[in-house]
């Protein structure tokens, strides 16, 4: 994989098309229309202003685009996903996530088609991949991240169905979703859970404004249920597949997160890059200065080599491998070199990187994030060394 800040994918004719028209789309009409709206990345969302987007990026071909033909997609590899997830990372658009569905659309439905019923699917998932509708995922609750089995949400027997009580939080998308994939506790059962398809407007479930996160979007809720009914009909799998359809596809989600992180660090490079050549200080450009030439430097590679070893751990996906050790490395890597690239480019952009709204002031909050988020550096190498340690044990 060679180095480069705008890759061009000589040898996937369909993804170099793609991503040209993607490009063409973040720079121009994506960022016309958010510019005549005044948004910033703490800009509330609404229905009103994310749905026009997830229409056009329909009739263009990228919302859902991962997608098998039968629902309109391409069928992509996720090393062709990828790349487009780091071009929308990469783009500075606010609606970054809303063009390929991240926020509450295919790409946060389309991993339960295989488990929903026919009914469920045309109910609930294919107007999320038409964009009609946004759905959110909410496990997590206040003492229950990473420690997913410490959640108090139960769900008790009422008839054919049962009755939800408990309280969500971190439900991203939840301000814009029309429902949620929500998993419960089986009440008086320790250790089995099972997923529901909640209707966000049924008695007895509210969504109340989520804490803010230090990125400033607001892009989260909590979920309150409160002896909420939900018909057999709303069940995904069966019941006790709750923590399977939950965390099922944590490989290939962990691995799936790293792409629009790296766009994020290549954009906080790009935009150093373009500021060390421009700003003049000591009567020439600041990047005549040797210190800023070796930031810059191991910021570039830093990222070649995260890019490097997600792409291959994508590549490992794509042939039918399972590379769970593996994703834990990219995560924890990816991670942490991500937020040092954002970092270092407020040190480098000084007092232009310390304002509030600065495109690279957001940036590095917004990566600081991806430290704990979908899971903690420290639970990544939690993973590494339980495999290593296992593996070693068993010769």
């Amino acid at each position: 994989m060679s180095f480069t800040l705008t890759p061009a994918y000589a040898d996937n004719p369909r993804l170099a098309e793609l991503v040209a028209r993607l490009r063409e789309y973040l720079s121009g009409e994506l960022a016309d229309y958010e510019a005549t709206l005044g948004l910033t990345p703490e800009t509330p969302l609404t229905r009103a202003v994310v749905e026009p987007v997830w229409k056009r990026c329909r009739e263009l071909g990228f919302y859902g685009v991962h997608l098998p033909s039968e629902y309109g997609g391409l069928n992509l590899a996720y090393t062709e996903l990828a790349a487009l997830k780091e071009e929308v990372g990469a783009s500075g658009r606010i609606l970054y996530h809303c063009v390929l569905g991240d926020l509450g659309g295919p790409l946060r439905a389309g991993a339960i088609f295989s488990t929903a019923t026919e009914h469920q699917r045309e109910r609930y998932l294919l107007p999320v991949v038409r964009g009609e509708r946004a759905c959110c995922f909410s496990l997590t609750e206040t003492n229950a991240g990473s420690d997913v089995r410490a959640m108090r949400t139960t769900a008790t027997p009422d008839g054919d169905g049962w009755r939800l009580s408990g309280h969500k939080v971190f439900s991203s998308a939840g301000p814009i979703a029309a429902f949620s994939v929500l998993v419960a506790r089986m009440a008086g059962e320790e250790e089995r859970y099972s997923a529901f398809l909640v209707d966000l407007d049924s008695p007895g479930c509210t969504v109340a404004d989520g804490e803010v996160p230090m990125s400033g979007q607001h892009i989260e809720s909590d979920i309150i249920l409160d002896n909420c009914y939900v018909g057999p009909q709303q069940l995904l799998g069966r019941v006790g597949d709750g923590l399977r359809i939950g965390l099922g596809r944590v490989t290939t989600n962990r691995l799936l997160h790293c792409p629009t992180v790296l766009g994020h660090a290549r954009r906080a490079l790009e935009l150093t890059i373009e500021f060390a050549r421009t700003r003049q200080v000591f009567g020439g450009p600041l990047a005549a200065l040797q210190s800023i030439q070796h930031k810059i430097a191991d910021m570039a590679t830093a990222y070649y080599a995260a890019r490097a070893m997600t792409y291959d751990a994508l590549s490992e996906l794509d042939s039918g491998s399972k590379p769970s050790t593996e994703a834990f490395m990219c995560k924890l890597f990816v991670a942490e070199n991500a937020f040092r690239i954002a970092d270092e480019a407020v040190q480098i952009h000084g007092k232009a990187g310390l304002v509030r709204g600065a495109e690279v002031e957001w940036l590095f909050r917004r990566l600081r994030m991806f430290r704990v988020l979908t899971g903690s550096s420290e639970i990544q190498k939690n993973g590494i060394a339980k495999a290593l340690l296992q593996t070693g044990a068993q010769r």
